[in-house]
């Protein structure tokens, strides 16, 4: 696939905004990447946004999760629990979504993404508990929810960071900010199995996604700085998370719907 020269350059700039929303909420740049391939860069294959998308989200988390660690947002034996459940969801889920109609993938994405802001909105008070780490007593739950949330991330091509952290601090009880730190470690993993699985049917491009990755470096330098500074303010960042959800899922749907009149 070859795009054009502004198509690139919208590519860089759509990469800054994934990697500001992984470095500010640990999720989001799915949700971000795979509209603004579509409907900005205007890549014209709904499964080659996807998988480029993937890929991209994935290099960025990696990114960002050097940030998070630094600052001790990140609880690594949580992380390893859901990512290795995770990656065979991922792999599962990513296979079936191939099969599926892309604009259909795209419409069903959305109805995801409002349910998910929902419960966001309505838990945005918690605060957690900031001694929670993954035992005995919890590893099923963080399995189970681990291999879920991977199942849902390969279908859509998503990195997943939106449902990862909901997912942890429901398995585990641990406060948002450590969620979005922990969920990077999950985020680059389901991201690159997807990633590799579309590669394998041709459907990354990545020129594009390289430039994604570089703008994507930018971003997420700024919004872990955003992040720590908004999870002192109670509800704030969990309130952020669930409206950015809302907006970008209410576009989706306008759009897709669009495309089936």
């Amino acid at each position: 696939m070859t795009l054009e020269p502004l198509q690139y350059a919208l590519g860089a700039v759509s990469g800054s905004l994934v990697g500001l929303t992984l470095g500010l909420f640990g999720g989001g740049g799915s949700i971000l990447a795979v509209p603004l391939m579509v409907y900005l860069v205007g890549v014209p294959n709904a499964h080659m946004a996807i998988g480029t998308s993937a890929f991209a989200v994935a290099a960025n988390a990696g990114t960002n999760l050097v940030s998070h660690a630094r600052l001790g947002n990140v609880k690594w034996r949580c992380a390893g629990f859901y990512s290795v459940a995770g990656i065979l969801g991922a792999l599962l889920g990513s296979t079936i979504g191939k099969a599926i109609d892309g604009q259909k993938l795209l419409f069903l994405f959305a109805l995801l993404m409002i349910v998910v802001g929902i419960l966001m909105f309505r838990n945005r008070r918690q605060t957690g508990d900031p001694g929670a780490e993954c035992n005995r007593e919890n590893a099923p739950k963080v399995l189970g929810f681990g291999g879920l949330t991977g199942v849902f991330s390969g279908f859509f091509g998503i990195g997943g960071g939106f449902l990862i952290v909901p997912g942890l601090v429901a398995s585990t009880g641990m406060p948002i900010l450590n969620a979005i730190g922990s969920s990077l470690v999950a985020v680059a993993a389901f991201g690159l199995t997807t990633a590799l699985n579309y590669a394998f049917s041709g459907l990354v491009d990545w020129p594009l996604a390289i430039i994604f990755v570089a703008g994507g470096i930018v971003g997420g330098l700024l919004g872990a700085f955003v992040a720590r500074f908004l999870s002192a303010k109670k509800g704030a960042l969990n309130t952020a998370f669930a409206g950015l959800i809302f907006v970008v899922a209410v576009y989706m749907i306008y759009k897709s719907a669009a495309a089936f009149a």
